[in-house]
């Protein structure tokens, strides 16, 4: 079994001693491979303004940059190889957000309202229809793809278990709630803008549950206000350290970029779908 499967399967059970300490070893290991990969994009910030300023002009470069890839998929990515990609994050989709809720005892209780809005939204506001992992649900059954996620275990890049293994590491073992809250920050800027190529490869192949995509598109707008929102009310309660917040935003551009890239590249040479 390799390590980053490993690691996802841990972070979802009961473990005993020497599993736990396993789990750390793997854990560990890797978080200080993420920590030397961002160090050149790593920088001091004193205070809100500058973290402000920072994150915004990190998400207008983001989003203003060229984008090849995000072009492919919206226009000219074959259906075959857009079935790959659902594949490649149908984990992700399926269990979408299931990793958050450690972070909400470690929050002050006016940082938890802002996040329990997100995961409110994430969960279909109690409609299980609605839930985001039951309309990722629901973009596989149109399709003819498994609904499990063990079906998908077995064909994940390591870089997309990066990316579901990286929030559990956020709200349970990281040191600080800070590199939690930037990260989804960061996650819930870029997500509306990240997901309009797949939105528009699902209009080109006339699927019709392709609400998981339009719904981010909408709803992730308002998710970055509150994460933000989190931050600033972190800073009032107990005081905020903002270059710990500024290394989990660079951690989830990181690992995002890493994932959609091997996902990408992956459906490019067309490996054979399940």
């Amino acid at each position: 079994m390799n390590y980053s499967k490993k690691l996802f399967l841990y972070n979802r059970s009961i473990l005993d001693t020497d599993s736990y300490q396993e789990l750390l070893e793997i854990e560990n290991s890797w978080i200080s491979e993420i920590f030397d990969s961002i160090k050149s994009k790593t920088k001091i910030i004193k205070s809100k303004t500058e973290f402000q300023e920072a994150f915004d002009h990190l998400l207008l470069e983001e989003r203003n940059a060229p984008s090849e890839d995000a072009d492919y998929i919206s226009t000219q990515i074959s259906f075959d190889e857009f079935l790959i990609i659902i594949q490649e994050f149908a984990v992700d989709g399926l269990t979408e957000a299931q990793a958050f809720f450690p972070i909400i005892p470690r929050l002050p209780i006016t940082a938890q309202m802002p996040i329990l809005r997100v995961l409110i939204d994430e969960f279909g506001c109690g409609n299980f229809q609605q839930a985001h992992s039951s309309l990722y649900n629901q973009l596989l059954s149109e399709l003819g793809l498994p609904t499990t996620i063990e079906s998908y275990l077995d064909i994940l890049n390591p870089e997309s278990y990066a990316f579901l293994n990286i929030f559990y590491w956020l709200t349970k073992r990281a040191p600080d709630v800070e590199y939690f809250l930037g990260a989804l920050a960061y996650l819930e800027s870029m997500i509306p803008f990240a997901f309009k190529c797949f939105a528009n490869a699902c209009q080109r192949f006339n699927i019709v549950n392709s609400k998981y995509y339009t719904e981010h598109i909408h709803i992730d707008y308002f998710h970055a206000k509150d994460t933000l929102r989190a931050l600033w009310e972190v800073e009032t309660a107990i005081g905020l350290d903002y270059t710990k917040a500024w290394t989990g935003v660079q951690i989830a551009s990181f690992i995002t970029a890493q994932a959609f890239d091997a996902a990408l590249k992956k459906a490019k040479k067309k490996l054979v779908a399940l």
